[in-house]
């Protein structure tokens, strides 16, 4: 079996994979976890969840660890899978047409223009300024609350979970979206003074969901989980987009967003798995919280299912949070891709502290 692995990880690591050997090992077994739940529909959410800190221990090894569920079938399925996609028909060369001098002059002008409307993305950094990266080491090292904003705080058990290799918990993920709804609020009090830097996006007429909303959601149901009460003092049809984190069986962090401006519903997941759930519940959402505060059908004409074809990918067991995370704060800000990938996560980890110890989103990338 370990004879396998190996060839598999050398079969990826032809076709683009970035990550160590540990990393994919780690990764092939969270695909074989996930593969078994998405099957046995096993680890449902709790209808509590009425104290999560209260239950941080009895929750730790169910939520943030798992097995090997690796075995010799799930292996060779995933060997055949990648020497298919290897020997899969290869994208086809860029166009290049045959143009006289004059043609190629007018090609070069409106290759100009588009750079000047859309200019090209810069990488990511690999690092904070050294100030800033001082700051995040000191906030690992203290102790008790390290941040409030809104009704959300992280204590320091907390702000570990942003250290390498670590699972993202609900309190992390709910503060980094009370950290998108505070800049979302301030920029449409004061436009000018909530703008993001660097060329990127606006921030949204955004709401955001904490990640309750999709246990009671998919547990309760709209009447069942209370819904109509979670908007009582926002009306979710004039906003631009809302914003929802999804945990899935709880062992797996994926993002959603019911898109008003482009009528549609979207998935973003690090594992590219199926989610047609996601898109079947948040449709029958959307239509109960219509005729709850509208007293009419939602009407969907027009509205689509949505999947980016070439959402980013871990290549890890543990970094699907920080991932929810960035789409989010991307999509808040209206963005159609997004500009990081695996190889950002050590970087947006750190990134993701200062913001939290600052209770303030960057505002340059």
């Amino acid at each position: 079996m370990e004879k396998d692995l190996k060839e598999l990880y050398h079969i990826k690591r032809s076709a683009g994979f970035h990550s160590d050997f540990e990393s994919f090992r780690s990764l092939l077994s969270y695909q074989a976890r996930l593969e078994m739940l998405d099957k046995t529909g096993a680890l449902s959410p709790s209808p509590s969840l009425v104290d999560l800190r209260a239950k941080a221990k009895q929750d730790e090894f169910r939520r943030h660890s798992f097995p090997d569920h690796v075995d010799p079938d799930f292996l060779q399925r995933a060997i055949r899978k990648a020497q298919e996609a290897l020997k899969g028909p290869k994208p086809p060369k860029p166009f290049v047409p045959t143009l006289d001098q004059l043609r190629l002059a007018h090609l070069a002008k409106d290759e100009e223009i588009e750079e000047r409307l859309r200019p090209k993305r810069r990488p990511l950094p690999t690092s904070l300024p050294p100030k800033d990266e001082a700051e995040v080491d000191a906030f690992f090292c203290k102790r008790g609350v390290i941040s409030k904003c809104g009704r959300e705080q992280v204590s320091h058990e907390d702000i570990s979970r942003l250290r390498p290799c670590q699972w993202l918990n609900d309190e992390v993920i709910n503060f980094y979206g009370q950290l998108i709804q505070t800049r979302a609020e301030e920029s449409k009090e004061n436009p000018g003074a909530a703008g993001s830097g660097g060329g990127r996006g606006k921030p949204l007429n955004a709401h955001y969901f904490s990640t309750f909303f999709w246990a009671k959601l998919k547990g309760q149901g709209y009447k069942g989980g209370r819904l109509a009460k979670w908007t009582k003092k926002i009306d979710i049809f004039s906003k631009d987009v809302i914003l929802i984190p999804v945990n899935h069986n709880n062992a797996h962090w994926t993002a959603a967003a019911i898109n008003f401006r482009k009528k549609r519903i979207e998935s973003y997941d690090s594992m590219g798995m199926e989610r047609g759930q996601v898109f079947k519940l948040l449709r029958q959402y959307l239509d109960e919280e219509h005729r709850e505060k509208k007293k009419k059908p939602f009407d969907f004409t027009g509205w689509q299912d949505y999947i980016l074809p070439d959402t980013p990918q871990q290549e890890n067991g543990y970094d699907c949070g920080v991932f929810t995370c960035q789409f989010l704060e991307a999509l808040s800000r209206g963005e159609e891709d997004f500009p990081f990938s695996q190889l950002n996560m050590p970087y947006l980890r750190r990134k993701m502290v200062w913001e939290i110890g600052h209770a303030k989103l960057r505002d340059e990338p």
